[in-house]
């Protein structure tokens, strides 16, 4: 414990740290001109130190954000050293050289200086609806450089000592497809840094900077601490597992992800070097986004409640051969490339099994299904572009069955209501329910995915869905069923169903005919001949299963 630093002084000052980081976030949803943010809640915020580590993320944040922010203000640190300045905002999004994810994610960072001495800094990221690029969304499937996916923003300054540098604000604007919501939405972001950094000096003037100083430090020591210490209770030995992508939306299916887990006392390596090469289509990994996936598995399996920060990467050694799905080299294509974290996910938490039965759940729905829909609101004669990323099942568990219908893992945001698409877009949806079937048979069984029907009202309009699991179904564990794949539909006027690909690009329908999206289920946990009247009552009662697969699985009465 630093000597100006007792205990409860370090736990005040950390809540004190994390409502700040919690404020920007609220004030950044509450400011945003788009449905991504103000309803789907697609966006981060955090503060760092004067180094750039990562001390406290918002509660509500996305952990596949976890260590983007930081990696944009190491390459401000390293790009602009003693020329950072009071008022400067820096903004940038490309994943090859300024540390971010893919390019919808658009961060920004404003350093907080307290007597000419910098602080530390203030970060927030945000996924934008559109981005300019080959693709709507910039969400297609089939893009294979990161020059078609939309503009690439180097480290640049936004703000210049408190001045806004217009011509990169118009350039910006003028690469996108809806200038005035992207104008919205990065106002919004700046709004946040500038409330964080006014709130983190508040709790200077009240300490000084010596102590915020040590308070940073004694953050990072105690987190690094925490996570050995979860570590070091794994018992020694080595841990492998592997999965598979569907495809790259291109040339190359079944993709392969592996990991040898080697762990000895309170070190630990994931090994990725049996991973499959990047691939053309736009599924590649950057290192730090596979360091966020990673980084939250272990989190999440030994010590959900540890904060989020750059102490626990401090505990983890990841290896990964440069060149690979998971390491990939510019201009690797990366707009989809949640999908891909969530398999890492997935494949952490199967090199787990045997040893962490009680953490371990079926494989969820494993993916980040996207969709989006452009067209011409017929109603204004404006330009619109629908995103979302849509939910599925959750995993079964050790003592409870799986959640149906939601964001798992890394994508930690809403499914935006009915209203708000029906508000926004010239959009009618005419099914919002759950996939009967879809969640995988145990004595608890997976979570359902989700099922969206829209059509579009009196307009042409372009739809681009990308799935994964959508071939290769989310497994079970202990006994556990798999979960149903996802699927993709066209329903036509006259009642016909046609079937489209999991990686959808440039479908264009009209009134006539409606998209279905289906997407994953989540694998089983546990022997069904094991499940409890009273749930497989419920399970008959909710209509979810139907007959059959109740009979096909399970006991009868």
């Amino acid at each position: 414990m630093s000597k100006n630093i007792d205990i409860i002084s370090l736990e005040i000052t950390w809540n004190n740290l994390k409502s700040i980081a919690d404020e920007s976030y609220i004030t950044l949803m509450k400011s945003a001109f788009s449905t991504n943010i103000k309803e789907r809640h697609d966006h981060s915020t955090a503060i760092t130190n004067s180094k750039g580590k990562l001390i406290a993320q918002a509660e509500n944040a996305l952990p596949a954000h976890l260590a983007s922010m930081g990696g944009l203000i190491q390459h401000v640190i390293d790009e602009y050293g003693e020329n950072i300045f009071e008022g400067d905002i820096f903004i940038a999004n490309d994943p090859h050289v300024a540390g971010g994810t893919h390019l919808p994610d658009i961060n920004m960072a404003m350093p907080i200086f307290s007597k000419n001495q910098l602080m530390g800094f203030v970060a927030n990221i945000v996924h934008h609806a559109d981005v300019g690029g080959a693709a709507v969304g910039s969400m297609s499937g089939g893009l294979n450089e990161i020059y078609k996916e939309g503009l690439r923003i180097p480290l640049v300054r936004l703000y210049n000592k408190g001045k806004i540098v217009n011509d990169v604000f118009r350039l910006l604007l003028l690469n996108m497809r809806l200038s005035d919501e992207r104008k919205g939405d990065l106002n919004a972001q700046i709004s946040a840094c500038r409330l964080g950094v006014k709130r983190v000096k508040e709790l200077i003037s009240k300490h000084d900077e010596v102590y915020l100083n040590n308070t940073f430090e004694e953050i990072l020591k105690r987190s690094k601490i925490r996570m050995q210490a979860a570590i070091s209770k794994i018992p020694d030995g080595d841990y492998s597992f592997t999965d598979y992508m569907d495809d790259d939306g291109l040339n190359t299916k079944n993709i392969k992800i592996s990991v040898t887990i080697k762990k000895k006392g309170k070190k630990i390596l994931f090994d990725f070097s049996d991973t499959d090469e990047q691939v053309e289509g736009n599924f590649n990994l950057t290192f730090n986004a596979t360091q966020s996936s990673v980084c939250y598995s272990l989190k999440a399996l030994l010590d959900p409640d540890l904060p989020n920060n750059s102490g626990i990467f401090d505990a983890i050694e990841i290896k990964i051969p440069k060149g690979s799905l998971l390491n990939c080299l510019s201009p690797a294509s990366v707009a989809l490339r949640l999908n891909t974290c969530q398999r890492v996910v997935d494949v952490v938490l199967g090199a787990f099994i045997d040893i962490l039965p009680k953490q371990i759940t079926g494989a969820a729905n494993g993916a980040n299904t996207s969709a989006v829909f452009a067209g011409i609101n017929p109603n204004n004669g404006q330009r619109y572009v629908y995103l979302e990323t849509l939910g599925g099942g959750m995993g079964g568990r050790y003592s409870k069955d799986g959640k149906d219908g939601v964001q798992v893992h890394l994508t930690n945001t809403s499914n935006l209501p009915v209203e708000a698409i029906e508000m926004e877009y010239p959009l009618r949806v005419e099914e919002y329910s759950f996939v009967e079937n879809s969640g995988g048979a145990g004595k608890y069984r997976g979570g359902l995915g989700i099922r969206r029907i829209i059509r579009p009202i009196a307009h042409k309009c372009e739809f681009s869905g990308v799935g994964e699991r959508f071939k290769h179904s989310p497994w079970g564990v202990f006994g556990g069923k798999p979960g149903k794949p996802g699927k993709f539909f066209i329903k036509h006027k006259n009642g016909k169903i046609t079937k489209l690909s999991s990686k959808s690009s440039s479908i264009y329908t009209t009134e006539k005919d409606a998209i279905i999206m289906e997407t994953p289920g989540a694998g089983g946990y546990g022997d069904p001949k094991k499940r409890s009247k009273e749930n497989l009552l419920k399970d008959k009662i909710s209509g979810k299963f139907s007959n059959s697969f109740i009979k096909k699985y399970y006991w009868l009465n």
